[in-house]
């Protein structure tokens, strides 16, 4: 099967993961895909192939190689989709051999993916695109990332002449809500080093993210009648909304690129006696994330000289942190990717990635695991595609990657 047909085949799967704090998976219908997944792995030969009671789909490929054995390689993306749009009847369009226009999403709605605002669609005239049809995102994010490693492992199994070291395959749920983590299982994955295909554009290669905070600001009004207020009323809907004003104004994601961090306002409600912001805290520097989350409780004391004490409260919880710190001892990594990039014609782009991904958390619990492009452009929402192409010379490179990793113990330089 090819790569773009599993594709359209997952995204029509509703996987969208929902920030419910208590439970994994936080949404019913990931098991739908699991255990579509894990089906499809039997059907490939993968005899341990199997899906765990949190909804982690694991299987190996056993090496083919002599002893001395290599570490085993683990491959990783994970099922779900993002909360910000809906992942519910998603009907993917193909554009065949775009001409480098804008592409019309969908005409009632006004909805145009316009190369002069999505830069990206200019490296794709004549390749074949996936887009959506703007009512819902399309799901490559990480779709692209999961089909893309259910080919290698079926040209892997149907070509038994291709050296390999011992391959782990691994899907997760929840990464979206920053719990993809959460509940994976180290031991039964059995990797030594791995890679999450969960990136952007073709040849994008990562192991530096943001460090992650989630903030919720809580403000308690005092409500009196509007006739006798002077004086007395603490409207906390006007609190919030002067809490927010304080922040620097460029600090946000819309006015901020590479290396730049920021304070998200995910959500704000409000009335007179209560209201709630919900943040997220972002930075590579560890010291300036640090630095940001203080700027919140600051902002939070200052209000509270003004209204009283306990008018606002601040609560931050760390999400996750920045891989580079464990990524540094295992360059290899990071060579190995780009030698297997280049050689399938791929130049290598080494990014900072301005988001996280399942790789960030399970590189601080033990198992090294940079980040490489699944394809996707313009995800979580109604403008993301990705190109047939990229995908195809995607799973040709993870093909590679996964012989050249194989290659290194024979020629004597072993990974650790």
């Amino acid at each position: 099967m090819r790569v773009e047909e599993r594709f359209l085949r997952y995204v029509k799967i509703d996987t969208q993961s929902a920030e419910v704090p208590d439970r994994i998976p936080s949404t019913d219908k990931q098991w739908d895909l699991a255990r579509l997944l894990v089906q499809e792995l039997l059907d490939l030969g993968v005899a341990d192939a199997r899906v765990d009671g949190h909804c982690y789909v694991m299987g190996h490929l056993p090496s083919n190689l002599p002893d001395p054995q290599p570490p085993a390689l683990g491959l990783i993306a994970h099922m779900d989709t993002a909360w910000e749009s809906s992942g519910a009847n998603v009907s993917p369009r193909i554009v065949r051999q775009y001409d480098g226009g804008p592409i019309v999403l969908n005409e009632a709605l006004g909805l145009v993916l316009d190369p002069a605002l999505f830069e990206s669609l200019r490296a794709h005239v004549g390749e074949d695109l996936i887009v959506t049809d703007g009512t819902t995102l399309l799901g490559a994010d990480n779709k692209a990332g999961v089909a893309e490693i259910m080919a290698v492992v079926e040209h892997l199994q149907a070509h038994p002449e291709i050296p390999h070291g011992r391959l782990c395959i691994g899907f997760t749920p929840d990464e979206e809500v920053g719990r993809g983590a959460d509940a994976f299982d180290l031991a039964a994955f059995g990797a030594d080093l791995a890679y999450t295909v969960d990136g952007g554009g073709l040849g994008e290669l990562v192991y530096e993210n943001f460090n992650a905070a989630s903030a919720h600001v809580a403000v308690t009004g005092r409500v009196v009648h509007p006739g006798e207020a002077k004086g007395k009323m603490i409207n906390a809907a006007l609190v919030a909304a002067r809490f927010q004003a304080m922040l620097p104004g460029g600090e946000s994601p819309a006015y901020t690129e590479g290396y730049e961090g920021f304070f998200h306002l995910s959500e704000m409600a409000g009335t007179v006696s209560r209201a709630s912001l919900d943040y997220l805290i972002r930075d590579h520097d560890r010291a300036r994330f640090e630095h940001r989350k203080g700027v919140l409780e600051s902002l939070a004391g200052a209000l509270n000289l003004q209204y009283g004490p306990g008018t606002v409260s601040v609560t931050i919880q760390d999400t996750y942190y920045n891989m580079k710190e464990q990524i540094l001892p295992h360059m290899e990594l990071i060579e190995l990717a780009k030698s297997a990039m280049l050689a399938e014609g791929i130049p290598p782009r080494i990014v900072p990635i301005r988001g996280g991904t399942d790789g960030a958390r399970l590189s601080y619990m033990g198992l090294p695991c940079p980040n490489l492009c699944c394809g996707c452009h313009n995800a979580h929402g109604p403008f993301e595609y990705c190109s047939v192409q990229d995908m195809e010379k995607i799973t040709a490179f993870l093909i590679r990657l996964v012989i050249q990793f194989g290659a290194e113990q024979s020629r004597g330089d072993t990974l650790q």
